[in-house]
């Protein structure tokens, strides 16, 4: 991950996967989100954007995340893991038997910059975001992977989401961004996006 913060540590990352997990497990309980013990607090460094993704069997079951953090990491991850299992408008609400049947993964993102060249895109390496026509549309680095998808059809899944045309790539007024990630998740290695 290519950022002034450096990497998060393993244990940072369990951390973090544990507060996500415990935080959905107190809202059905409702109980406030659970803090990290003293003992395995880490300090995260500097706010930073991030994505809480949860897949039931594979499948996407809810994503949300901010690139305007305000806040910690320790915190945004409580309250975006709860965002992604209750307010994702593409799916219901989680329901309590489904907790278990989920896996949980984390994206940590770098600062988005802006691009001027499509060419700099880099499949696998950079997550994009499109504004144009006062719509706004981002795509995680690990979404092009996953779906086998070329720069240009990525570009376009990216308007696409961000309810534009392909065409709007071309329009002058259309902004491209590009940022990185650090991904991770309960039942997959570590990896960099």
């Amino acid at each position: 991950m290519s950022s002034s913060s450096p990497p998060l540590s393993a244990q940072g990352r369990r951390d973090l996967l544990w507060l996500a997990r415990e935080s959905l497990a107190a809202a059905f309980r409702r109980e406030p989100p659970p803090r990290l013990p003293s003992d395995r607090a880490e300090a995260f460094g500097e706010s930073r954007g991030l994505f809480v993704t949860l897949r039931k069997e594979g499948e996407l079951r809810g994503c949300i995340g901010t690139l305007s953090p305000e806040g910690d990491l320790t915190g945004l991850v409580a309250e975006f893991a709860r965002r992604a299992a209750f307010e994702d408008p593409r799916f219901p609400p989680l329901a309590s038997d489904e907790l278990v049947q989920c896996e949980i993964e984390i994206s940590v993102l770098t600062a988005p910059r802006p691009v001027e060249d499509l060419a700099e895109v880099v499949v696998g390496r950079d997550g994009i975001i499109v504004e144009g026509r006062g719509r706004r549309g981002l795509l995680l680095p690990q979404v092009a992977t996953e779906w086998g998808f070329s720069r240009e059809r990525f570009l376009e899944e990216t308007c696409r989401k961000a309810g534009l045309p392909r065409e709007a790539l071309r329009e002058p007024e259309t902004r491209v961004w590009i940022f990185q990630a650090e991904v991770f998740g309960e039942e997959s290695s570590p990896r960099e996006a």
